[in-house]
């Protein structure tokens, strides 16, 4: 039940996020359903490995590197669902930014 309940509440940020960053399109929220998924399981499968591959620039970033990451995780979810769009990565740097803070917010309420 708790897996289900984060999943559709990292739709609604999705989707808020899409609203506010110009350059990312979420259509629906078919879309920005599938887009959450997309985003969990990359940050589940491959978001790991690339800490691992990246820990050296990430300490001599002080973990700012980290955020890179975060972008490029939400590109590859892009790139997996239809109706979900980046475009730029400097949109995908906004985007996951946002993403961190909205969450952040939610987690304090809860």
């Amino acid at each position: 039940m708790q897996l289900i309940v984060h999943i559709l509440v990292s739709a609604v940020l999705l989707f808020i996020v899409g609203r506010m960053v110009s350059g990312i399109d979420v259509r629906d929220g078919k879309a920005a359903l599938f887009g959450a998924i997309g985003l969990g399981l990359a940050n589940t499968f491959v978001k790991p490995l690339l800490v691992l591959l990246t820990l050296p620039i990430t300490i001599v970033t002080l973990g700012l590197f980290l955020w890179v990451l975060n972008a490029a995780m939400l590109m590859i979810a892009a790139a997996l669902v239809d109706g979900f769009e980046v475009k730029g990565f400097g949109a995908a740097l906004w985007g996951s930014f946002w993403l961190a803070v909205l969450n952040w917010g939610v987690g304090l309420l809860f």
